[in-house]
């Protein structure tokens, strides 16, 4: 699914210009940093409810391709400015994680796990 795909099903909001034609293979969700080192797919999108320069940091050390701020957090400048020193995209959703999850996966994204890497369990 592509970038801009997935921004638009979660009715989300892009922060900086980026590519939005890039191929995103799954998605994870979470607030542990711990588990998005442990779990998180190379050139995914990560969902998360943190807003803080650190979440770009493990996007960065992870591979992640964007990051999507669930319930209309909107990041501090800071953390705006390394994604986008990094070439991170940042969005923001309306939507829960639980609701933007869903609505991702009703799309056909897998999430990161080994469907990721065998296609949508479908």
């Amino acid at each position: 699914m592509k970038l801009g795909e997935i921004i638009s099903t979660v009715k989300g909001t892009l922060l900086f210009d980026a590519d939005l034609d890039v191929e995103i293979p799954c998605a994870g969700a979470a607030d542990l940093m711990s588990d998005v080192l442990a779990y998180a797919e190379p050139d995914s999108v990560l969902l998360t409810g943190l807003c803080n320069p650190q979440v770009v940091r493990t996007a960065e050390m992870a591979d992640i391709a964007a990051i999507i701020f669930v319930r209309g957090k909107q990041p501090p400048p800071e953390t705006v400015a390394l994604a986008k020193e990094k070439g991170i995209p940042l969005a923001t959703t309306p939507y829960t994680m639980f609701e933007a999850s869903g609505r991702l996966y009703q799309m056909g994204l897998a999430g990161c796990d080994i469907s990721c890497r065998i296609g949508p369990m479908r």
